[in-house]
């Protein structure tokens, strides 16, 4: 299983704008979640074996945080054409199989993966009520093949101190997954090739 790691865009940046559909066909923006404390972006997708590792942490985590102000928004960036597990059809299944309380959205054109950077699934980015990124990274240490328990420590730990208006730890370690499943000539250039 090849393991990319995040690019871990730096600490202070402001959320970059973006405006897709979910798998309800409403379009979500950045400016949906205007009046919250805090926004949590997740780059995801249905048939990553990080992400599936995650799954059900992921609908726990929404559960736990959504009621306390916590926006999310799921996005999904691959090439559905070349990885129809991925496709806008099957995103809809995912949502309602995993039990996502969050807009899962689809980034057709990919150009909203390459405005954060995006470079895995999953790739995490925590933004405070000013929307500049308080926490890029891991949800934990936990991946599919070392036994370690899910707990999303990382994340959650970064999510509790900015929704108490404290400041979040700056030692933060890259999240670890599948590449980005970029379409042909697409891949961003953030890689250095």
């Amino acid at each position: 299983m090849a393991q990319t790691p995040s690019t871990m865009l730096p600490l202070g940046t402001v959320a970059p704008a973006f405006s897709l559909s979910d798998t309800t066909l409403k379009q979500v923006s950045l400016e949906t979640f205007a009046d919250a404390p805090a926004l949590l972006v997740m780059f995801i997708c249905n048939h990553c074996p990080f992400v599936k590792h995650l799954r059900s942490a992921l609908a726990q985590l929404g559960r736990d945080y959504v009621p306390q102000g916590l926006a999310i928004a799921a996005i999904s960036s691959n090439d559905s054409d070349a990885y129809p597990a991925d496709s806008p059809a099957k995103m809809i299944e995912e949502a309602q199989d995993a039990g996502y309380n969050f807009p899962y959205l689809f980034d057709a054109t990919q150009e909203v993966a390459k405005s954060y950077r995006a470079a895995c699934t999953p790739d995490f980015y925590l933004f405070d009520k000013d929307r500049r990124l308080v926490y890029r990274g891991q949800f934990d240490d936990s991946r599919p093949s070392n036994g370690l328990p899910v707990t999303g420590k990382d994340l959650r730990a970064a999510i509790d101190a900015v929704l108490a208006g404290k400041s979040v730890s700056a030692e933060q370690r890259p999240s670890i997954g599948c590449n980005i499943k970029w379409r042909p000539g697409q891949e961003p250039d953030y890689f250095g090739k």
